[in-house]
């Protein structure tokens, strides 16, 4: 009896070793799950974020709209922010005025949709070291009377509008005399304005402007010396995170310093060239 039980237990202990993967050579263990990072952005800021119909090598689906897929500067350092932190990426695709509410709520993971570290915005959520840099002017018509303008204070009277919920529409109170409009959800709403003639100018993301200008061969760009132009208070976009996760906070910031200046700019010169008119 005491045979037989040493001969089962020696079989349990070889299929044990088997089942291991020790046989052979080539059946190592499978490599750990990566865990998911629910990215939020409004895929409507280009070339931050824009929507695809089509999917491509570089872009990625979008959780939450069947067929639609993200495309865009913030999406390519999404990917590379997750890669350097071993997670995979899951787009989610949210009006913008709901992106905060959603990280707090537990929705998504992260916001990564060209959002300034502001102090407002820093009483809701924590922010990432900055992974862009940002410069703001003055998007009119060739032939309007301000076009000539050096300075933000060098347009009273004019209509000027910006973007809901964004320091595009809050930086306008620093212009002197002008009637500040009440603002629009998104820039391609802005710019719908100023080509309707509704508005005298707008103000937006100067890195951004290239397409703007390239579709309306009849808007200017105005940019402003240091001294003149406006006060953000802020240096670029960063990531947003719920201000309980300190711990994803430091693996955000530690993958954001392993993307070198070189790669960010072109990254973006990416973003520029390919986004849609």
């Amino acid at each position: 009896m005491r045979r037989i039980l040493v001969l089962v237990m020696v079989a349990v202990m070889v299929f044990a070793l088997c089942a291991c993967g020790g046989g052979t050579g080539s059946g190592d263990a499978a490599a750990p799950e990566k865990k998911v990072l629910r990215v939020g952005m409004e895929c409507a800021y280009a070339p931050n974020n824009w929507l695809e119909t089509t999917d491509t090598d570089t872009n990625l689906p979008i959780s939450n709209v069947e067929g639609s897929f993200a495309e865009g500067y913030d999406v390519q350092m999404a990917r590379r922010i997750a890669e350097n932190a071993g997670y995979e990426v899951e787009i989610v695709m949210l009006s913008w005025d709901g992106l905060i509410e959603a990280l707090n709520q537990g929705q998504i993971d992260l916001i990564i949709a060209g959002m300034a570290d502001t102090a407002e915005r820093r009483e809701s959520i924590n922010f990432s070291d900055p992974y862009h840099v940002t410069e703001y002017g003055i998007l009119l018509n060739k032939d309007s009377a301000f076009a000539s303008a050096t300075s933000i204070h060098e347009f009273a009277g004019a209509c000027v509008l910006g973007q809901k919920d964004t320091q595009l529409d809050t930086v306008i109170d620093q212009m002197e005399g002008v009637d500040h409009l009440t603002p629009v959800n998104s820039v391609p709403n802005m710019i719908s304005r100023l080509q309707e003639g509704t508005c005298d100018a707008i103000v937006v993301n100067v890195e951004s402007s290239r397409a703007y200008l390239d579709s309306n061969p009849n808007f200017a760009l105005i940019r402003f010396e240091e001294g003149k132009g406006f006060d953000l208070g802020f240096t670029g976009a960063c990531v947003g995170i719920r201000k309980a996760d300190t711990a994803l906070l430091e693996e955000i910031n530690a993958a954001l310093a392993k993307i070198d200046d070189a790669t960010r700019t072109e990254l973006w010169n990416a973003a520029e060239a390919n986004q849609p008119a």
